[in-house]
């Protein structure tokens, strides 16, 4: 360690040159960070895809339902759709196969009306599921990434410090600052890898919660105009 902080120092820093001297338990926790943030990346552009097209599938969908066609048209018009249907359409086709079996079985309003109900919330849970999808994992990556980083700092300091204990040269800033320099690297890798996924995780938590928040709505509606033409029969 006491050759390698002495070869640092007398030939300049580089940052690749720090990482792949600092001791393995350092580049172990750089390699977690640098995984945790491809990962986290990439989850971020999936699940920035999965909410953009949800909410357009959502407007198109409330588009089509408000336009004035029967239940019946739009039903058959999504249902003949290749991919499987989700969103405010999946809640929509929950509830309106759930209304047509108990119509078929001749059922009583009230009991219609709490068979949609249940059908189309259980369909909602489905949603949220999906919605939320990797979102725990943005979470995680964030709170504990600096952390990690942190660890990584602390341990390469301590081992930097433990050499120059032992080593026979005097301790001055240019034998410290390269064996400080890559531990400090650890924390730099913690914070890349937390404020993408924090920012990611806030802004795609409010997005989850205005789409949930349009389906609880839409169901409130479904529920009120069934219910109103279940009276005017």
């Amino acid at each position: 360690m006491d050759s390698t902080l002495t070869e640092q120092a007398a030939g300049g820093l580089s940052i690749f040159g720090l990482i792949f001297d600092a001791s393995l338990t350092v580049q172990i926790v750089m390699l977690v960070l640098f995984l945790a943030s491809a990962v986290s990346l990439y989850y971020i552009g999936v699940k920035y895809r999965v909410l953009r097209q949800e909410a357009a599938l959502a407007d198109q969908f409330e588009d089509e339902f408000w336009s004035g066609g029967s239940m019946e048209q739009l039903n058959d018009n999504w249902s003949r759709r290749g991919h499987h249907v989700s969103g405010m359409a999946g809640i929509f086709m929950s509830g309106y196969k759930e209304l047509n079996r108990i119509v078929r079985a001749d059922g009583s309003n009230a009991s219609a009306m709490d068979a949609v109900h249940r059908a189309m919330r259980v369909e909602l849970g489905r949603e949220i599921d999906h919605l939320e999808a990797h979102l725990s994992f943005l979470a995680t990556v964030g709170s504990t990434s600096p952390y990690i980083g942190l660890f990584g700092t602390v341990w390469g300091i301590m081992n930097s410090f433990l050499a120059l204990g032992i080593s026979d040269q005097q301790a001055t800033i240019a034998t410290v600052a390269p064996g400080i320099a890559e531990a400090l690297i650890a924390t730099a890798m913690g914070l890349f890898a937390a404020i993408p996924a924090v920012i990611a995780y806030n802004r795609f938590s409010h997005l989850v919660e205005r789409l949930v928040g349009r389906y609880e709505l839409f169901i409130e509606e479904f529920l009120s105009i069934v219910n109103r033409q279940a009276g005017g029969k």
